[in-house]
């Protein structure tokens, strides 16, 4: 018999980084906060790219002239949690690709994908000009309020199937994966009520490769 799924989709921020928001690391290493713009965001005062353009602004507050160069060296100190490395490799080992999808940089996105051999990313990216200079701009890759439809765009192009792919996430952000996917894992979810609810297991650990326990339990002929 073979393998029950071929695609595992990643969160990143909160899953693969120790902290719930790469947009909001960077915001700490210049100094800033951006709590103001995070409360318009949830309570539907402004849209996704109107809250990266606030956070990009207080970034050049900080330093006027920052540069793609400038968030580069700020993101290689992103905190990640243990085990990514192991868990992909696993997951590669029988056959499942590995995809992340998330509202975060795609600068980290990019880093984490590369370093761990993901096999896609896809992540809200940075409006730069020739010199590198930040405009003050992101692009939306990503719709925070439906992640269900991204995820499903990945698992088309992967050429498989919602009910043999396994998201995995933390937030309320992420339960629009949870429920087209064929198993979701909350890991260390933000909340009881609705993200860890809404997922088939909950794990929480500092190691990510504990979520292979419920992977590799349920797969067939593995």
């Amino acid at each position: 018999m073979g393998r029950k799924y071929d695609l595992a989709i990643f969160d990143m921020d909160g899953t693969l980084t120790k902290c719930n928001s790469s947009w909001a690391f960077i915001l700490n290493e210049f100094g800033k906060d951006n709590k103001e713009a995070y409360d318009a965001f949830v309570n539907g005062e402004i849209d996704e790219v109107e809250f990266m353009r606030r956070d990009i602004a207080l970034w050049k507050e900080a330093k006027p002239d920052v540069s793609i160069r400038d968030i580069m060296k700020m993101i290689v100190h992103l905190p990640l949690v243990d085990g990514i490395q192991e868990t992909v490799a696993a997951l590669h080992y029988n056959g499942i690709q590995c995809a992340i999808c998330s509202g975060g940089i795609d600068l980290a996105a990019k880093m984490i994908a590369d370093e761990y051999n993901f096999d896609y990313y896809i992540a809200d990216s940075l409006v730069h000009d020739e010199n590198g200079l930040l405009t003050g701009e992101g692009v939306q890759n990503i719709d925070l309020r439906d992640k269900g439809s991204a995820a499903m765009k990945i698992i088309e192009q992967f050429g498989t199937k919602p009910e043999r792919t396994i998201t995995i996430g933390n937030s309320y952000g992420d339960v629009p994966m949870f429920k087209i996917s064929g198993m979701s894992i909350a890991f260390n979810p933000l909340d009881e009520e609705y993200t860890a609810a809404s997922a088939d297991h909950v794990v929480r650990s500092e190691n990510i490769s504990e979520i292979l326990e419920f992977v590799f339990e349920l797969q067939d002929g593995i």
